[in-house]
Formats: structure tokens, sequence, C-alpha cells
């Protein structure tokens, strides 16, 4: 169902978003619009709204500012004109793609996803689910757990890096690619790049794990470290795509990786259709963002939680006030988890994310700890950022899920992210 969303002042948006009646939208003076994948009446619905808005307030929108990387940023107004363009490209079925006139963000649809998947399936391995009664137990619910660790590169971050670059052209990945990682994004990069026989360079900090770098020089990539900083990484990776004309394969804020992201929420529910949430990491939000639109498509109803370090809590912050929250840096031990959304990332998360639940880095070790002895499998800290909050007493009741018609206890789905982990300084010791 289409749901306008109202802009709030900083401070005073609650996780939980409500949802406005059409008749409501006429006592608002700015609003933003989400059209979600796969809602084939969507359209019609979308251009009905903004006509009966016109008619009942016909002064323009206002620019609403917003923060983004630390930038106050105008978002553009929807004039009146721009409005009944709006409705019309609506109505004749047209891309509502963003544009200066909409300023409106339409994630990847359900097609994008659907073409990802086929193009990615005959290089990527379909990860099984696992599960844990010992975990059952701790937590009172039925825990299955797609394993994204023992995906190739070993994280979940293969399945968009090889969408973006194997649906490049041949002019497009002529000069190489150019990424900045804090690892796992940058091996699965160098991986795709050699199947594309290009050469990849990947921009990394100083402080990044030695068994990522290795791997990322393995699969050919070239490494090129920077300060450990969101702004020195972007900085050194326009330095080298203006040094070599590679094309840039941004770590999250690309519709390409975050459809391809997409894929494994997807596997997991049609592997398990009446999973009643999902649970992912989140940091730059491509695999959360591609959650949300992978897990929806299939069940339009389970519901999507966050999962983040408390010293990297930009998305908690963010969808709590409402407004776009920087992150420079961060010491968390999760070190994949270390980056900040982006506006893409955040439109997405905005609509369709129940909630972000934070952990402490003691919780993080405790629970990669426990996945390893009664799992007898290796995720690293960001993975168990996804499991953590769940085997907080209390915490898996507060989620207030629906009861199931089986009367069971809830079924929940947790994505393990990756399992690329540093064996000679385990977290432990």
């Amino acid at each position: 169902m289409f749901g306008p969303v109202r802009s709030y002042t900083e401070g005073s948006e609650t996780q939980g978003r409500p949802k406005v009646e059409a008749a409501q939208l006429a006592a608002f003076s700015h609003f933003h619009c989400f059209l979600p994948p796969r809602e084939e009446t969507a359209a019609q619905a979308l251009a009905n709204l903004v006509e009966r808005w016109l008619q009942r307030n016909r002064a323009s929108p206002t620019v609403k500012y917003q923060t983004f990387n630390g930038q106050s940023v105008p978002v553009p107004s929807l004039s009146e004109q721009g409005l009944h363009s709006y409705a019309a490209r609506a109505r004749r079925g047209h891309g509502l793609s963003p544009s200066t006139e909409s300023a409106i963000y339409q994630p990847p649809r359900w097609e994008a996803i659907l073409a990802a998947h086929a193009r990615i399936s005959p290089r990527i391995h379909r990860t099984p689910i696992l599960t844990s009664a010992s975990l059952n137990a701790m937590t009172g619910a039925q825990l299955f757990f797609k394993c994204e660790n023992l995906q190739k590169t070993g994280s979940f971050k293969i399945r968009g890096a090889s969408n973006a670059i194997l649906s490049m052209t041949e002019k497009e990945v002529a000069k190489g690619i150019v990424t900045h990682s804090s690892g796992n994004h940058g091996a699965a990069v160098a991986c795709a790049a050699a199947w594309r026989r290009v050469p990849a360079w990947i921009v990394m900090p100083q402080n990044a794990p030695a068994v990522k770098v290795n791997a990322i020089e393995g699969y050919g990539g070239k490494v090129v470290f920077c300060e450990p900083s969101v702004t020195a990484r972007k900085a050194t990776c326009d330095r080298v795509q203006a040094e070599t004309g590679a094309h840039l394969v941004h770590p999250y804020d690309d519709d390409r990786i975050i459809a391809g992201q997409a894929t494994a929420a997807k596997e997991f529910l049609e592997d398990l259709g009446d999973l009643d949430a999902v649970f992912a990491p989140v940091s730059g939000g491509g695999l959360l963002s591609g959650t949300c639109l992978g897990a929806k498509g299939i069940r339009a109803n389970v519901r999507v939680f966050g999962c983040e370090p408390e010293r990297a809590d930009d998305a908690y912050r963010s969808l709590t006030t409402g407004t776009l929250q920087s992150q420079d840096s961060s010491d968390t031990i999760a070190d994949g988890l270390r980056a900040s959304l982006a506006p893409r990332t955040f439109a997405i998360l905005r609509r369709h994310v129940d909630r972000i639940l934070l952990v402490s880095e003691e919780e993080i070790i405790s629970a990669a700890r426990l996945v390893w002895e009664r799992m007898k499998i290796i995720i690293e800290p960001s993975s168990a950022v996804a499991i953590a909050p769940l085997l907080k007493p209390g915490v898996v009741a507060s989620l207030n899920l629906p009861r199931r018609a089986d009367g069971g206890a809830p079924k929940l789905g947790v994505i393990f992210s990756g399992g690329n982990v540093d064996l000679s300084s385990l977290l432990w010791n």
C-alpha cells in the first residue's frame, strides 16, 4: 500500500513512522513519497493522491533542508507544476526515477532484483540456512541463519559487486574498477573485476584486518591505504579514480549494489516463506536496504530489523531523528560496520525498517563466541551484530510480533553477513 510519510523536525520522529491518510495530506507543507516495488496499482493511487493534494492546498511546498554527510543540503521542493507533471507520468505508467522535477527516489524494482539474481546466480553460492536448538532455547524463538559467511569471497558482498560489474558495458570497465572498502566489498570487487579481466583498485583504511587485505590481493586487487575515516576513504578514492580513469563501484550508494544484496533475502524467503521477521547488520545500508526489498518482495508483511554497534550508531540516530546523520569514523570491533548511511539507503530504510537494535562491544564478542561454540561455524564480528540483540533477555518479546497462527514461537531469520576473521587474533583473546 502506498504511504506518504510526514517530514518531521529533528528529534520529533520515533522509529515507528506513522502512515497518514490522504485526507490528512493537505495539513503538511512538504512530504516524501515512496513507491514500493511490485505493486501494479501504486502509480494510479499515487497520481490520484497528488491531484487531491493539489485541490486541497494550492500553495507550493517549501524547500526542506536535511543533513547529508555533515552538510545541510536543500531537498528540492515539489512545485505545483511539477506535481501535476508527476501525476500525469504516474498515470501513463512512466518510470518514476529521481529527477529535479519530482525530487523522489525510487528504489530498485522487483524486476531489477530478479534480473540481478539471474545475472549472478551462475557465479555465486545459494548459501545454506542453519538452525540451532541451543540458540532457540536461549531466545525463545525459532531462529534460522542465512549463512553468507559461507559465500564466495567470505561475505554477501559478492552479490552486489558481481551484479554491478557484470552488468557494465565493455566501455565502462575498460579502465578498471575503483572502490573504497573496509575489506569485504573490496574482496568482492577484486573477484568480480577478475571475472571481467580488468584491474581493480581498492582503497582501504590503514587499520583494516590483515586477513581482508590479503584476500583482496589474492584476488588480484591493488590496495591503496588511507586514514581510517569516511572522509579520507572518499578523498583517496576520488584521487585514484582521477589518476586511473577507473569506474567507481560504490560499496552501497548504488542501485545495482542494492539489487544484488537483495538476492540474499530473496533466497531466504523463497526457502522459508513464513518468517515473521528478518535481522541484518547495518553500516552503509546496502545489505539492510536490499533485505527490505528482497524480503518484502516475497512476503509484504515480514518485519525487518537492522542491528548496529553502539559505537557506530548513525543508522539508529538517522531513523530516530528523521534526518540523515553522519559518522566519519568508529573504533567498533565490527570493522565491517564503520561506514554511514547514504541518502539512497536512508530513504529505503525509513520506509521499510521497523527498528534499529543496538549492541555493545561486549555483546558482539559474546555472540560471536557463542555461535562459534554452538554452531561450529566461523562468523566475523559484523555477523555477530545481527544475532547479539536477540540474545538479550526480553528482546524477542519486546518486538511485539503478531502471534503465529500455528501457536508456535516466532520464526526469525538472521543474516550472517560474513566470516572473514583473522584467526591469529581471536576476539575473546
